[in-house]
This record gives structure tokens, sequence and C-alpha cells, in this order.
């Protein structure tokens, strides 16, 4: 059985993340960078972390701990569909709390503000519910309710149906290589790879050049944030490239950039797993976005132009 350690307590979306991959023994780490140290000491074979949430965006805590390791790389990925119950203790007095993690509030705003209850923060959804007191609501996952003793709410209290979480399973770097040339052998052409690029010198154009690398090597790039390097103005630029490291193509680029001097790192690489929207719904757009064909008046309003 190989070992994957995860954010607990038992009964949080990570941890159902992680038997998603069969012959695993879960182990619930009080923090995510416990996960990350647990696999980087090799005191477990394999860890796994939510890296991003189609509602609330990147896990910063996540992503941060993934550019500041030098020993841990994503080898593999999970999606999940995500909903939060509302639980009480048994008996419960007057409620005047809701608990959940960060990401569990910010899923659940409507409910907040609909019930009028005080947000408290947890380390995970399911501390929420194992810790709840008499007085809080808990947000978490159906599961909760049955392993923690507590008594439904409310069920599906999320603003947002369908919402979805990429997982990563992570792995020891000096491990990744083989673990990725098995997976290229068992699920074929469709990878993506995240990539952190830190320029060595900045100036006009820099983000645009780099960009125009993956362009003029054929590559479609899905995913781009930055995240600052601790210095003001300074930053660096996480890229998901649809394509495996090893492919010839990638590879070329990534040269490229080496020769112009700019820094790399290969955070994750993975098959793709799950099916991601090809054409855009223009109901997720931001509100009040426009295009070429809007009125002179509202593209004025909108670009302040």
């Amino acid at each position: 059985m190989t070992t994957v350690a995860y954010l607990g307590p038992e009964g949080t979306f990570t941890h159902a993340a992680a038997l998603a991959w069969p012959g695993t023994t879960p182990v619930a780490l009080p923090t995510v960078q416990d996960v990350y140290r647990a696999v980087q000491d090799g005191s477990v074979d394999r860890g796994v972390v939510a890296i991003e949430n189609t509602v609330e965006g990147y896990v910063v805590p996540s992503l941060d701990a993934l550019l500041a390791s030098d020993d841990v790389v994503g080898i593999d990925e999970a999606v999940l569909q995500i909903a939060f119950d509302a639980f009480v203790r048994p008996g419960a007095g007057e409620l005047t709390e809701v608990s959940a993690h960060p990401h569990g509030l910010a899923q659940c705003q409507q409910f907040v503000a609909r019930t009028g209850l005080t947000p408290v923060p947890a380390a995970s959804n399911a501390a929420a519910c194992r810790d709840a007191t008499p007085h809080q609501v808990a947000l978490g996952p159906r599961l909760c309710g049955e392993l923690y003793g507590l008594e439904t709410y409310e069920r599906d209290v999320q603003d947002f149906a369908g919402a979805r979480t990429q997982f990563l399973l992570l792995a020891r770097r000096d491990d990744a290589r083989e673990a990725l040339d098995a997976a290229r052998d068992a699920h074929g052409a469709r990878w993506r790879t995240m990539l952190a690029v830190t320029p060595v010198v900045a100036g006009p154009g820099v983000l645009a050049r780099i960009l125009a690398a993956f362009g003029a090597g054929g590559l479609n790039l899905s995913s781009l944030i930055t995240r600052p390097l601790k210095v003001a103005g300074r930053y660096v630029f996480v890229l998901t490239v649809d394509a495996a490291p090893v492919d010839p193509a990638l590879r070329a680029v990534l040269q490229g950039l080496l020769d112009e001097g700019h820094l790399l790192k290969t955070l994750a690489a993975f098959p793709e797993r799950a099916d991601r929207a090809v054409v855009l719904d223009l109901d997720h757009v931001p509100s009040g976005s426009v295009d070429g064909t809007a009125a002179p008046v509202d593209l004025g309003r909108e670009l302040l132009w």
C-alpha cells in the first residue's frame, strides 16, 4: 500500500481526493505545510493538496508551498465536485457563528449572508465539523455529518452548483520521472505541465516575449498567474501548458527561455483526467465586459477611454 498524506482531519475534501488513487493508505496531517514536509522527508510515499477551485481560484498556500519546495513536485491530478452541507450539534443552542475553511466560507457566501451568522475560519472544513460548538453551524462535505455525529441543518449551501476543485498528487522530485514515464505509457498524450518562470531582468515586454515563445512553439497556455517574490515589483509567473515536459515542442521552448537567461522550474506534470470547457460560458465572464460590437458609450464606460 502507498501512504498518502492529506490535510486532515478525516472527512476533508482532500481526504476524498486521496481515496481517488486506488491502493492508498491516507494519512491525516494538521497543515498543508506538514503534507509537503512529509513527502520531502520520505515519511510518506505521496501527498495530496488542493491546488485550484473553480469558484475561488488557486489555493495560495498550496501553490506557494509548491514554489518554495526544492524536492516536491506534482505528478497526477484528481478533480472532485464540491458541495457543502450545513451541520449543527444535536441539541444546539442559539446559533451565532458559521465555521469552515476560508475557501469553504467563500464558496457559501450567500448562506452566510442569509443567516447573518459570524464567519469563523477553520483549518479545514472537516476540522470545523469536528470542533463545532453548540453555537456554531459547520460547513463541510456530507460525510462529515456521520463522521462527527452532527445533524444536518441545511443541504447544498454552496453558492454555485457544479463547483470543482483540482488536487495534485505530490512526489519527491527524484521519484517523479519514473512515475511520469509509467503514467505516459498508461494515459497517452493529453498532458498538462505547471511551470514557474522567473525573469532575471524585468523590463518592457518581458512577459509578452515569454508568452509569445509558447505560441510560436504551437503550445496552448491554459492558465497564467503571478506570485510576488517578496521584493517590491518582482514576480514569478506560474504557467500551465497543454503538454508534457518531455514533449519536444515544450522542451524546445524551455531551452529557448533558458538561453535568454530566465529561471525555470517544473511544479507539476500530469495526465489530464478531467474534461475542461472549450467554449466560454458568457454567464461567467466579469460583469460589464464588452466586445468589439458594443456601442461607443458602453466601450467608453467599461474601458475608461
